[in-house]
């Protein structure tokens, strides 16, 4: 492989991480959330991580489905190490958050991070493909990155994070893809293998998060009707955008 071609596949991995930044963009408009609506935002993040879920486990599927169960026990194994070794320690601050609320972002940002893992490998073995194939790999994963940005804002700024530091930690979740596309697109035949079980770390790792931290936090301050409403038109928007633009 030549430089060119390997700077090239880290430039189009950076790209895709930069565009989960700009999932934090409405809320440059938005000042602030009174309860009901932070507690909406909460039913529109699990919405969203739900469809993003099911993408994953309907990548995996095809890819390798013993190799995606796999990753599901492990990503909900570590998800549960994670929360046990915070509950454990002492008080953390990230995001300009401290106390629970730091905690639940801290487990949001490791969720979407490790999510981004196998989205790099997927664009790195994209790049061992077709230029047509690669292009399209990449572009999509861009365009999916926004609302998975949204996703992360949606968490972070209802509860006291400044706009900017949403999107920059947006952005940072995503870090992985150009760290882990370049060695996968220099040893495809490596990490195609792997890809089923990336996936199925995400998706155990999210569903969890979805369940006992987003779920639990939209019914505290808004009605189980609105937030069963808003949690299905999320997930609906977003498997229309992944199957009817991305893929239509």
């Amino acid at each position: 492989m030549s430089t060119i071609s390997v700077w090239t596949v880290f430039a189009a991995a950076m790209l895709t991480a930069v565009a989960t930044g700009l999932g934090a963009l409405p809320f440059v408009f938005v000042r602030a959330l009174r309860p009901y609506w932070i507690s909406i935002a909460n039913a529109a993040a699990a919405g969203l991580m739900l469809a993003a879920t099911h993408g994953l486990v309907a990548e995996g599927v095809e890819l390798n489905s013993q190799r995606l169960v796999l990753g599901i026990v492990l990503g909900l194994a570590g998800i549960l190490g994670a929360r046990h070794m915070l509950g454990d320690g002492g008080e953390i601050e990230i995001a300009s958050l401290k106390g629970l609320d730091a905690k639940k972002a801290f487990l949001i940002i490791a969720v979407m991070t490790a999510h981004s893992f196998a989205e790099g490998v997927g664009v790195g073995v994209s790049f061992g493909g077709s230029n047509e194939l690669a292009t399209f790999i990449t572009t999509a994963i861009a365009i999916h990155n926004i609302p998975e940005g949204l996703a992360i804002a949606l968490v972070l700024i209802p509860r006291g994070t400044p706009v900017w530091q949403a999107a920059l930690w947006a952005i940072f979740t995503s870090l992985p893809q150009p760290i882990a596309a370049v060695p996968a697109f220099l040893a495809v035949s490596t990490f195609a293998p792997l890809l089923p079980i990336g996936f199925g770390i995400a998706a155990g790792a999210m569903m969890w998060m979805v369940f006992a931290e987003l779920i639990p936090d939209a019914n505290k301050n808004a009605p189980a009707n609105a937030v069963a409403v808003t949690i299905t038109l999320a997930f609906a928007a977003m498997i229309a955008f992944q199957y009817l633009v991305l893929k239509g």
